[in-house]
């Protein structure tokens, strides 16, 4: 009875035919069939009210209008939360001082998606991991932690304080109300994001994506193609194609290799220890195309309503990457721990990087992951994940940096490191995500005591036996150190570099 309770007051009960006859939870199938009507909504969106034939304005009222339609069609009056913390951090950005309102908006922002993750978990439902409420605010929290930093670059502080990157996100001018939640609340993105910065978003409702500011990557404008407004269908087809691939190795495969088995008493007793492990990559292998499906879909819709338009490649086609949130054959044969997070979760892991990461003075990796773990939500499974987390970046810094020269020396040795080293990323990786997925710390830890820890063991050995950069690459890295710094990225936090370069390219262009 609580349950059907619960699912009622958070959404509709239109679709409960078809979530009885799938076997799926009704908050799951309204979330796809509202994804599925975004889509058609955006082909619609581009076709006709595309800028050359509506104002931003009328661009923004129908984006907000579908948005909060959507919203209130999965979640029911749930949905008056991103409303609220829309509202709370809009009062703040207008009516707090601009040295620090930005600070005040990542507190409040978080601080109420915080509230309502608590009361979700252990008020209404713990253990309950499917779409609710919270997964939206997510997002917003992002779009208002992201535009609060821009905001201040922007209005606060001088221009030759920002690095190329915070000049090109900073914004000139505070938004109005309506362009807020537009950005907040579009039907493109209230529902799976991905986050995107302000003026991208801005530059799209007004019809300026397009214009010949984008550069290829030797630097150059592509005048064949430049005047020409590239159509995303091929890109939609594609992203769909992908979408229906990992929907169904999703439901086909996720019951087969449950992770939870992993922590069986008979399946632990029962197995060699290799067979473990090979059963451990086995089943987060089969829980990832859940997340390929929600992201690709989500970057389709944005897509079909021409948003994410990142200029062309050398050969000139457009690219399409602009808010992409993962690139898959990147993280299925990443071969450092490095490489695996910077191509899931883009926009996420690039929101950490500009919003704590190059801001915090004191520790930024231990600071970064403490923030994702917060904006993750409030099982403890989150900050078990994410610090193992810390403890395996820093030793997979430490062990690139002191191996990988002796690999270097020639293509068959170079092709072992690569073979060495995505065997045992895949496996720290599932190691290190399990409470992840797990959620509740004594099955966690149930599973770690399986494995006596070793991991975590070896990480510890290589941190403190191994130096974190050794003699032998510091006098080579000097330079490129330097000349990342001029570009305003530095060392090993570098990460999606594409997205940034595109930025300063577009900075130079403009």
């Amino acid at each position: 009875m609580a349950t059907e309770t619960t699912s009622s007051c958070t959404g509709s009960n239109l679709l409960q035919p078809i979530s009885e006859i799938i076997n799926l939870p009704l908050d799951q199938v309204n979330f796809v069939v509202c994804q599925l009507f975004a889509l058609l909504t955006a082909l619609w969106f581009r076709l006709y009210l595309h800028p050359s034939k509506a104002s931003p304005f009328i661009r923004h009222v129908v984006a907000t209008l579908l948005g909060f339609y959507l919203a209130l069609f999965c979640f029911g009056w749930y949905a008056l939360h991103f409303l609220v913390q829309s509202g709370l951090t809009y009062s703040i950005m207008v009516f707090a001082g601009l040295e620090h309102m930005h600070k005040l908006c990542f507190i409040v922002a978080l601080g109420y998606l915080s509230f309502c993750q608590i009361t979700r978990v252990y008020v209404f439902d713990y253990g309950m991991y499917s779409a609710d409420f919270t997964g939206p605010m997510m997002v917003i929290t992002q779009k208002i932690t992201s535009l609060a930093f821009e905001i201040h670059d922007g209005l606060a502080r001088k221009e030759e304080q920002l690095t190329p990157s915070q000049r090109c996100l900073a914004v000139r001018k505070m938004p109005s109300l309506l362009e807020y939640l537009s950005y907040n609340c579009n039907f493109m993105g209230i529902l799976a994001g991905p986050t995107c910065s302000y003026n991208d978003y801005m530059a799209f409702i007004e019809g300026t994506a397009y214009q010949p500011r984008h550069l290829e990557a030797n630097g150059t404008e592509n005048g064949k193609h430049k005047h020409t407004e590239p159509s995303p269908k091929n890109n939609v087809i594609s992203k769909l194609c992908t979408c229906a691939i990992s929907l169904a190795v999703f439901l086909s495969v996720s019951k087969i290799f449950p992770v939870e088995r992993s922590i069986d008493d008979k399946f632990m007793a029962s197995t060699p220890f290799i067979l473990q492990v090979l059963y451990l990559y086995l089943s987060m292998l089969a829980t990832r195309p859940k997340y390929y499906f929600i992201w690709t879909l989500s970057d389709a819709i944005n897509n079909a309503a021409g948003f994410g338009f990142n200029g062309y490649n050398k050969d000139g086609t457009p690219r399409w990457d602009l808010i992409s949130n993962l690139r898959i054959l990147d993280i299925e044969f990443a071969t450092s721990f490095k490489m695996f997070l910077d191509n899931w979760n883009i926009q996420t892991a690039l929101w950490l990087k500009r919003v704590c990461y190059e801001r915090c003075p004191i520790n930024p990796t231990a600071a970064t992951f403490l923030l994702s773990a917060m904006w993750h939500g409030v099982y403890p499974g989150y900050y078990l994940t994410f610090l193992t987390g810390i403890g395996m970046t820093m030793a997979a810094r430490t062990l690139r940096h002191n191996i990988k020269p002796y690999f270097l020396g020639s293509t068959t040795h170079k092709s072992v490191y690569d073979v060495i080293t995505w065997a045992g990323t895949q496996v720290a990786i599932c190691y290190t995500v399990v409470p992840f997925v797990l959620l509740a710390v004594g099955p966690s830890l149930k599973f770690y005591r399986s494995w006596y820890y070793c991991i975590h063991i070896a990480c510890l050995l290589l941190v403190l036996a191994l130096p974190v950069k050794p003699w032998h690459l510091r006098a080579k890295e000097e330079q490129p150190q330097q000349n990342s710094l001029q570009g305003g990225l530095t060392g090993d936090h570098n990460s999606h570099s594409i997205t940034d370069n595109n930025c300063n390219q577009k900075h130079k262009a403009t």
